[in-house]
């Protein structure tokens, strides 16, 4: 007889039997045990040890080499789902190639990141793909597929979503809370994640660090509630790291760990990424809850299920017939040219003034200069890089090495003290591994080269390129290109090949010294120490040592040559000059920490004058993971360019763009505003209040969404829409009226005529990119639903789409609309408020002054307080019917509710309650009859949760 195999083991029975099998067979120790990151081997049952969590946001992270493609909000500037999904599919094979060679990389990988682009200050903006929920998705969706594969059962990766919800500040951001209203939660932050879950290549997804409406996202009935109802496939939910102990150390939300452990678990959380690979605190927590009897054996099953799931679906269980399991793939030459392709197709053209394209023919020289442009930087999320180009390289390259004039615009000083001259001693460079070539499960963890002298200070002095990133953030590097560097035990090295770490520790900050004219003392930023010369070298204090400005040494400076000279001389000598500016994405932006301005720094701002007073033929090519304010610069100069850090292929795609061989069509994923005072707070959510975004800002941004141009001319023509049944079919020609091959991205937007409630200007409903040779035309068709017309309808408490006549709007970008026809919906309007029948959500206004949302309980609910004295709540067109007589309140806190309606007002006090969660029921009389508007304002602490009405009579 054949011997049957154990029903887990079977490939002929479904999933969700398999692993109701596998679960009954594991132990009560054995399932907790799961519930941690690093999941164990089950020795008796042949299971392997599991984790969750490798990082592929663009290219596999942190394990090494890996093909490298630009920033996510590269991506995003492509417009192009297609080319998207064969990145997603390239990187999970390379996840697959580099699981075969090293079992520590994992296949739940942690991406994309589908946080929208609300605030160009927010600091991980790069991790992002755009401002625009729609666009973000078109995007998370082909990403994810690509992941995913398209295998009907088996996965190549499982794509974790981060970060959920509403996530876009780091400033605090483990202890703030984003007051998002029902609308900007259903019509923005919710719709990021909903089509990609929705399509059906997402495993699960992952909470942010932030509260939402005051109640930590790990312990979200949102996650039930939303994200749970858009599948049935079984969706895992990964804690980010350290977030469960936040629930109790920085958040105070919980009074113990144990009871925030069980809530988390209860609202979904099933994998607790906590204390690094050591999962005895974790699984101590889940047990003590579980003698508590704040958890039972139910909630622990319904968590390793979903696990289990996943683990299947990754073919852990069936290599034999997993089709992803001797997957090779790894930097080949589809991988190479897909991320030059990408890299290409990344650039967007701002301004030209007929400078571009340059003719490599044509015998001229041209000048790279600036900062980066010899550089080719990597972000926190990114692989080691194999291959590397920097714009130097491409141009070098294309336009030959005996034509391309470089100088770096880096200021040359020589720093002295009392003692001497600060030297770095000669060394042996290849002395150490560059940080983080080996990989690593947390590369925050990777220490600095201590294998290397320190610093002196002597006769001699060494030349250093010191370059001011903004905000008096520096960095300073030796000739042979190391920067300084602290390691652990505090001394200063050149030593590192670039700015990078978890906390960075090649930066720092000069502090004037009060009686020392030109004196300065170096403040380490990432330590926190000021730098000091002792016997044994240069030093930071360490640990436990006085660390006041009284023990740094007074250094002076000695300028032997400023950055914007050397820039000056190189383009004088040029006929072009290509300014390379922009961000290193380790400093002044990234995560945990936000930018303060959108200005470009002011030794960038230098060197691109210089250059232009010099050569007027300046053309300023951006390179960075987020929008700046250039004003100036658009004004000033005859070209602008920008990019994201565009990975392996970056600087050969920006010279290919330059010289023509590819006509640019990137396209902004997010408005580029014209000043710092055009911003919203960045805590700010609210973006129907503020007017944030594309969708609501109503003044004039330097470059607005969807903005790029092209080497062509395109013009757009007969636009139709038809409806049947619940579809818009829309279609237009796009021409290529110029003289050269492009691609162009073809964008389709709608907006309400004559909406009832504040609706966006305009709204991307459709992208498509395409290529056009000269004269050619596409018909370019899309589908819209009609339920993408809609709105969510606080009134009513429901998706609605109102009757009435709609814009179908297509042009080049959401300010260049070039063609329009008109779609009505018939229906009946939704009518006023029916406040006597459902009563009223406070959260559900029209519009707020001064107030946020805050939590009603610890497990669900909304409520309202104010935030400041001037206060209001406003909810329109409220259905009173015949009349009423009284209104009913849920408040706590104490203070007062003011009610006006017709002009007049009737106060509630709210006496004092037991303490924020214990609401009371208050009554007063109120007069109304009809439809009008009700206005509240709070007083006190109060918080108000929900209003009912009594009819007259009743």
């Amino acid at each position: 007889m054949t011997e049957q195999p154990q029903p887990f083991r079977d490939p002929r029975l479904p999933f969700a039997k398999r692993v109701d099998d596998l679960l009954q067979r594991l132990t009560p120790d054995e399932r907790v045990a799961m519930l941690h990151q690093f999941a164990p081997a089950v020795g008796r049952l042949g299971l392997g040890a599991f984790r969750t969590g490798q990082e592929a946001l663009h290219g596999v992270a942190w394990m090494g080499e890996a093909t490298v493609f630009p920033q996510a909000v590269g991506l995003g500037a492509t417009w192009n789902d297609d080319l998207v999904r064969r990145i997603g599919e390239a990187v999970g094979d390379e996840v697959r190639a580099k699981r075969a060679q090293d079992d520590r990389v994992g296949l739940n990988v942690w991406a994309p990141t589908v946080n929208l682009l609300r605030h160009p200050l927010w600091g991980r903006g790069e991790e992002g793909y755009s401002e625009d929920a729609g666009l973000t998705s078109a995007i998370a969706v082909a990403y994810t597929r690509g992941l995913r594969g398209d295998h009907p059962h088996y996965w190549r990766t499982a794509p974790v979503l981060k970060h959920w919800l509403a996530h876009n500040n780091e400033t605090d951001r483990d202890t703030s809370s984003s007051s998002v209203r029902p609308r900007v939660l259903h019509e923005y932050d919710l719709r990021a994640f909903r089509d990609a879950v929705r399509a059906g290549a997402v495993a699960g997804v992952m909470p942010a660090y932030n509260l939402v409406n005051g109640r930590p996202n790990h312990v979200s009935p949102l996650l039930s509630r939303h994200l749970r109802s858009w599948t049935e496939q079984p969706l895992a939910v990964c804690s980010d790291a350290g977030a469960p102990t936040n629930l109790v150390d920085s958040e105070h939300y919980f009074d113990t760990h144990e009871e925030a452990t069980a809530a988390a678990l209860r609202a979904g959380v099933d994998s607790f990424t906590d204390h690094g690979q050591d999962s005895s605190v974790m699984t101590g927590r889940i047990w003590r809850a579980l003698e508590r009897g704040l958890l039972d054996e139910h909630d622990i099953d319904t968590a390793v299920r979903r696990l289990l799931h996943m683990r299947f679906a990754l073919g852990e269980f069936d290599p034999g017939l997993d089709p992803y399991a001797d997957t090779t793939a790894l930097d080949t030459e589809e991988h190479r040219a897909l991320a030059l392709e990408a890299a290409e197709q990344a650039v967007v053209l701002l301004k030209n003034d007929g400078l571009l394209p340059l003719d490599p023919a044509a015998g001229q020289t041209v000048a790279v200069v600036g900062l980066l442009a010899d550089a080719c930087k990597l972000d926190w999320y990114s692989g080691t890089l194999i291959h590397r180009s920097t714009p130097l390289d491409g141009l070098r390259e294309r336009f030959g090495a005996d034509r391309v004039i470089h100088a770096e615009g880096a200021d040359l000083v020589r720093i002295s003290c009392a003692d001497g001259w600060l030297h770095i001693p000669p060394a042996d460079p290849e002395g150490d591994a560059a940080r983080g070539a080996e990989g690593a499960l947390d590369p925050a963890l990777l220490a600095g080269r201590t294998d290397l002298p320190p610093l002196t200070c002597s006769g001699t002095p060494s030349e250093l390129a010191l370059v001011d990133w903004g905000n008096g953030v520096i960095t300073l590097r030796e000739p042979a290109g190391r920067y300084l560097s602290v390691a652990e035990d505090g001394y200063v090295r050149a030593s590192a090949d670039e700015p990078g770490g978890w906390i960075v520790q090649e930066t720092f900050r000069w502090e004037a010294v009060e009686g020392h004219t030109g004196g300065h003392r170096l403040l380490h930023i990432g330590t926190g120490g000021y730098v000091s010369v002792a016997a044994d070298g240069v030093k930071v204090a360490a640990p436990g040592e006085e660390n006041s400005a009284a023990t740094g040494t007074v250094f002076e400076t000695e300028v032997t040559e400023r950055g914007e000279d050397a820039v000056a001389r190189a383009a004088a000598a040029a006929d072009t000059v290509i300014v390379v500016a922009g961000n290193d994405p380790h400093i002044n932006g990234r995560e945990t920490e936000d930018r303060t301005t959108l200005d470009l720094p002011a030794q960038q701002e230098r060197l691109w004058r210089a250059a232009h007073a010099a050569n007027p033929r300046t053309v300023l090519a951006v390179t960075s993971a987020y929008p700046y304010a250039l004003t100036d610069a658009a004004a000033t100069l005859p070209a602008l360019l920008w990019t994201a850090h565009g990975g392996q292929a970056a600087g050969t795609a920006l010279a290919r763009v330059l010289a023509g061989d590819v006509s640019p069509a990137g396209r902004l994923p997010q408005t580029w505003y014209a000043s710092d005072a055009e911003l919203p707070g960045l805590l700010d959510y609210d973006i129907i209040g503020s007017r944030q975004t594309y969708l609501y800002y109503q003044g004039t941004p330097l470059y607005p969404f969807g903005h790029g141009l092209t080497y062509s001319d395109f013009t757009y023509s007969d636009l139709t829409a038809v409806r049947e049944g619940e579809l818009l079919h829309v279609s237009l020609n796009v021409t290529n009226t110029g003289a050269v091959a492009s691609d162009e991205v073809a964008q389709l937007y709608v907006r309400a005529v004559a909406p009832s409630v504040a609706r966006p200007l305009r709204q991307l409903a459709g992208h498509r990119r395409l290529h056009l040779a000269p004269g050619a035309a596409e018909r370019v068709a899309f589908t819209v639903p009609v339920e993408e017309l809609g709105h969510w309808d606080v009134a009513h408490g429901r998706w609605t789409v109102e009757p009435g006549a709609y814009e179908i709007q297509a042009g080049a970008s959401s300010a260049d609309i070039r063609t329009v026809t008109v779609v009505t919906v018939d229906g009946e309007p939704a009518g006023p408020r029916p406040v006597l029948a459902r009563g009223l959500e406070a959260a559900d206004y029209d519009e707020q002054l001064g107030t946020e949302i805050v939590d009603r309980a610890k497990t669900d609910g909304d409520a309202v307080t104010a935030t400041a004295a001037a206060n209001e709540l406003l909810y329109r067109h409220c259905g009173f019917g015949a009349g009423t007589e009284g209104v009913e309140l849920s408040a706590s806190g104490e203070g007062a509710v003011l009610l006006t309606v017709d002009g007049t007002t009737v106060t509630v006090p709210v006496p004092a309650t037991d303490g924020p969660y214990d609401y009371r029921t208050l009554r007063a009389g109120l007069t109304a009859a009809g439809v009008g508007d009700l206005r509240i304002t709070l007083r006190g602490t109060v918080r108000l949760a929900r209003l009912g009405f009594t009819g007259a009579g009743r």
